[in-house]
């Protein structure tokens, strides 16, 4: 027993976690969770704007989890891309990069000519920079999982929203997807509690702008839950809560994994018909709103820092839907 006590201690003594200037907010709490203190990352600026960033504490041998969210502006990735090379030339041990929002996953294909497939770029520019592991969540396409050659933890936000809903005891449960594309995800969670779904589907003729919209399903007299993954501008998931609720849906609800709420994004929130919009702490907010709650991943992504590190299996932080 003394023998098992004094292993993990090593074990624990070995784990280091770091943040990018980006997401430190949450790195602390997930640091926090997990019982250790967040590491030194000092930099240094150049008066053009070139960044360079410094691990302030040796990582010689020790497990090395760096978080950073790699929303905009694209300053976030490269400060990862930074102080990936940094741990690995320290002489880590592994370096697993935590990204609770990985950004640029909407261009994971070519959906017309002679367009990047960022998603795939940001894979390689990982790999090339030193990462061992990627941990994330919610990525929009599961598919991004096979862009990379590394290990990838895709961790679900079903984890912190399943215990929410049922927190809500709605009595005439509906899930909704606001468009084609999230039926899967829409429809996981209305199997889960054993709901009805219905889709919105939108044609659009360019990004963010929606040219028009039709309700597929009847949600007369239910409390609907819209689903997605991550909301920009708004536009589309505060169109299909006005969309819902003319076609006689009691309350709406949405959820999504990652605010990202560009542009207008809070000022269409909060006119719209939406009793609340609850997400993630993924991406800060960048404004208070009485209409969105925040939960934290930190607890999940600690439990997987913890489990990984030991070499044990993440299957339990999963909720199958």
């Amino acid at each position: 027993v003394g023998r098992i006590l004094f292993l993990r201690t090593k074990r624990n003594m070995a784990v280091k976690i770091f943040s990018g200037r980006a997401t430190t907010y949450l790195a602390e709490k997930i640091a926090h969770v997990y019982g250790e203190t967040l590491g030194t990352v000092n930099y240094q600026q150049f008066s053009d704007g070139e960044m360079s960033p410094f691990l302030g504490e040796s990582v010689r041998g020790h497990d090395v989890f760096i978080v950073q969210s790699t929303f905009a502006p694209s300053d976030n990735f490269m400060e990862l891309l930074l102080m990936i090379d940094a741990a690995k030339r320290a002489s880590a041990l592994n370096v697993n990069v935590i990204i609770p929002y990985f950004g640029y996953a909407r261009q994971d294909r070519k959906d017309k000519p002679r367009v990047a497939i960022a998603a795939k770029l940001i894979a390689n520019l990982l790999s090339a920079a030193g990462a061992d592991r990627i941990m994330t969540c919610d990525l929009h396409a599961d598919q991004i999982q096979g862009f990379f050659d590394i290990p990838v933890d895709h961790l679900d936000g079903n984890y912190i929203f399943v215990p929410y809903l049922k927190s809500l005891n709605l009595k005439n449960l509906m899930f909704a997807s606001p468009d084609v594309g999230g039926i899967k995800r829409a429809r996981s969670f209305a199997k889960f509690f054993n709901a009805d779904l219905a889709v919105c589907d939108k044609y659009r003729k360019e990004a963010n702008k929606i040219e028009s919209m039709r309700l597929i399903g009847e949600v007369e007299g239910k409390d609907v839950i819209l689903i997605d993954d991550l909301v920009d501008t708004a536009g589309t998931i505060c169109k299909a809560a006005n969309l819902l609720k003319e076609k006689g849906a009691t309350t709406v609800r949405a959820i999504c994994t990652h605010p990202v709420l560009s542009g207008g994004a809070y000022d269409t929130i909060e006119k719209s018909v939406l009793e609340e919009l609850v997400v993630s702490d993924t991406i800060p907010l960048k404004q208070e709103s009485s209409k969105i709650k925040v939960l934290s991943v930190s607890d999940l992504f600690a439990k997987a820092i913890r489990k990984i590190h030991d070499h044990e299996s993440i299957s339990s932080l999963f909720i199958r839907l």
